[in-house]
């Protein structure tokens, strides 16, 4: 039997408002799964998730979990 293994999880905050911002990275942020500012969610760290978190990194708080 195969061991499942745990995958790596990210807490990203979003600290700085998105108002204003560029489509692109507004989209960036929601995909996060973030609403407001100081809202945390756990990410899984994914090639995808850290591409949007690079994109938008000037918004972000980041810390591995």
């Amino acid at each position: 039997m195969s061991a499942k293994k745990k995958p790596k999880l990210l807490n990203v905050t979003l600290v700085k408002s998105v108002h204003g911002r560029l489509a692109k990275h507004k989209a960036c942020v929601t995909g996060l799964g973030l609403r407001r500012i100081h809202h945390t969610v756990q990410v899984n760290d994914t090639p995808e998730n850290r591409g949007m978190i690079s994109k938008v990194s000037y918004l972000l708080n980041v810390e591995e979990a």
